[in-house]
């Protein structure tokens, strides 16, 4: 005697050895021999042989239509022998009735199991279900392998072109074109990016960046939109001062100038003046939301993502040739330049030039202020506020950051073999006269409103470093590397938040009204966390593109073997670019020790270089310290 018996899910027949009623000894056809319960056995029968009988019952099984099975199948729970007899319009044999049974299993969605070798047909509308279900797997499968076959030739699918930012960056791994993506990727051995860059998908390397950068921080697009213009509130007083900006070349968002005015018993005036867009944006209204949104300008090389909306911030920088409304902080300053008091005003300033770095340092530098300065405009105003910086750095304890700094020009007109845009890069020493001019006046004023603020008993937003560390904070607490009790960011409004925020503070301290904000209130902790973490995101973002100009301006000058400085293990910054690279031939060299190196390649996409150390130029003695540095600077405006 032989049995069919179901074991682990899958169908077994073998020779019964013994029978002991609740369970059999069963010789399997391979041989080996198993215990079986006889709750188990599904048919016993004598012949085919075991083997024979599961060889003919696929054959069967093969020429079965489920369809067909499923519409002559009773509605109430049954047996396979049962149906294989109705079926077949006889009793079965073993090879039928196990035919049918092979059949049943195999078709889940047709026939639901109630038990060993018993079934229930599937409701129709569960079957109908189930049947679409599958077919849209189908032609799922079918488009993934379409698509893939087609990235896989270098041609970019049409699905594709809509997805595309959403699978560069955050791809969805239940879609089906991330799903032909990953397939086409897994057979050509290329990376997403790089398989997309093969079928034309990317269109530069630039974009491909600053994509990435938009699709997380600006999903909706970098257009404002509607908005209604702000208006100044007339009446304001109008200063009497002529007041000048300090600028470089590329700034449109003049937030600070200064005046100098003599007084008739001697010593000056000094005024500090700030734009004030917060007179007339309201932080609840749509500007003051969408401010709130962006927190902050995005810069980068050749382009920049503002805050505010370019008609908003022409209609509040400091430009010269017209009144401009604005916070004044003005000092007493004694002829021996001791700041003997000092005032807050909100005013009409009249701006008379917006001077420009290029044009004032080759005249007021520090080898012109060692000896007789030449002629020109504003020179006596500037010599006395370097003077009166110098005494106020003096004051705080602190001396300037001599620092190297970059600037990037990108000249669209022109495409390069790397894409759209050529670079030129130019080097500037951070700690110049203008510089430190500029940067003591705007701490003065940041610790001196800050200050104001506190004592007034109104929140602000402060920048403080404890411990080494510089955070936002609610509490007005030292800023120790700026030698300060306390610093307000509160003089740049045009381009961050949290000045424009304190500035509404401000306003409301100097119209005797009652604060927008309170430290304690959500707007003023969610604004100091979210401005935190974006403004240090955007500084990310920056930082990256700088990187990857730099590289692009080595592809660009083809420029192959260069002198670098030594930082640390095998981490040099290149001369004359703020550009670190990772030299992994280079020996165990000390820190300061500057080297040749030979660029062997340069990946865009990536933004990495692969460097091959080539010799030793010079040794530590005989390296200027200054250009050791490889620390962030917190810049003080």
């Amino acid at each position: 005697m032989n049995v069919l018996f179901e074991e682990e899910g899958a169908f077994k027949a073998g020779v019964i050895l013994a029978d002991n009623n609740t369970s059999l000894q069963v010789e399997l056809v391979s041989g080996k021999r198993s215990k079986v319960k006889a709750a188990s056995v599904l048919l016993r029968f004598d012949a085919p042989a075991p083997a024979e009988l599961l060889e003919r019952a696929e054959s069967e099984a093969e020429r079965i239509e489920v369809d067909f099975l499923w519409e002559v199948c009773s509605n109430q729970e049954f047996g396979f022998a049962d149906l294989a007899r109705e079926y077949y319009g006889h009793p079965p044999q073993p090879d039928e009735a196990v035919g049918v049974l092979l059949r049943l299993h195999s078709a889940p969605m047709y026939f639901h199991r109630k038990g060993k070798g018993h079934f229930r047909k599937a409701p129709p509308e569960i079957l109908q279900a189930a049947l679409a279900g599958l077919e849209k797997k189908r032609a799922q499968a079918l488009a993934i392998a379409r698509i893939a076959g087609e990235l896989q030739a270098g041609r970019l699918p049409a699905e594709i072109q809509p997805l595309l930012n959403q699978l560069l960056y955050k791809p969805d791994r239940n879609r089906l074109e991330t799903k032909a993506c990953e397939a086409a990727c897994a057979e050509t051995g290329l990376s997403l990016v790089r398989l997309l860059e093969k079928c034309g998908a990317i269109a530069s390397s630039h974009d491909y960046h600053l994509g990435r950068f938009l699709f997380e921080y600006f999903p909706a697009g970098t257009d404002f939109g509607e908005f209604a213009a702000p208006v100044a509130p007339a009446g304001l007083p109008r200063a009497a001062v002529s007041a000048f900006s300090i600028d470089d070349a590329h700034t449109t968002e003049i937030d600070d100038a200064f005046s100098v005015t003599a007084l008739p018993a001697g010593g000056w005036r000094i005024g500090i003046h700030i734009a004030a867009p917060g007179l007339a944006i309201d932080p609840f209204d749509e500007l003051g939301k969408t401010a709130r949104g962006r927190l902050s300008t995005v810069y980068m090389p050749g382009r920049k993502i503002t805050m505010l909306p370019e008609p908003v911030v022409d209609g509040f920088t400091l430009a010269a040739g017209r009144d401009c409304p604005a916070l004044s902080l003005y000092f007493e300053v004694a002829s021996d330049l001791r700041v003997t008091s000092h005032e807050s005003l909100i005013e009409m300033v009249p701006v008379v030039a917006n001077l420009r770095h290029h044009d004032i340092e080759p005249v007021f530098n520090e080898d012109t202020l060692s000896g007789e300065l030449p002629e020109f405009a504003f020179r006596d105003e500037l010599k006395l506020l370097w003077e009166l910086a110098c005494v106020l750095e003096a004051g705080r304890g602190k001396s300037g950051v001599n620092q190297t700094d970059y600037n990037f020009v990108v000249d669209w007109s022109v495409v390069t073999a790397q894409g759209p845009g050529q670079i030129t890069i130019g080097e500037r020493r951070r700690g110049s006269p203008l510089d430190k001019l500029v940067a003591e006046l705007m701490i003065a004023a940041n610790s001196t409103w800050g200050r104001e603020l506190a004592d007034a008993g109104i929140a602000a937003l402060y920048r403080a470093q404890t411990a080494g560390k510089v955070r936002m904070t609610t509490a007005a607490i030292a800023h120790e590397g700026l030698g300060v009790d306390c610093y307000a960011w509160s003089s740049s409004p045009l381009r961050r938040y949290v000045d424009l925020l304190n500035q509404w503070q401000l306003i409301a301290w100097l119209r005797h009204e009652t604060p927008r904000f309170t430290a304690k209130s959500e707007e003023m902790l969610s604004a100091l966390r979210d401005f935190e973490l974006t403004y240090a995101a955007y500084a990310d973002f920056q930082r990256g593109m700088e990187r990857y100009w730099c590289l692009r301006w080595l592809l660009q000058e083809n420029r192959q073997q260069l002198i670098a400085l030594v930082l640390r293990e095998n981490l040099v910054r290149i001369d004359g670019l703020p550009l670190i690279l990772r030299v992994p031939s280079m020996p165990a060299l000390e820190r300061g020790v500057r080297v040749r190196i030979e660029i062997e390649k340069i990946d865009l996409l990536e933004t990495e270089a692969r460097a091959r150390f080539v010799e030793i130029v010079a040794e530590v003695a005989e390296i200027d310290p200054v250009n050791l540095s490889d620390e962030a600077f917190e810049e003080p405006a």
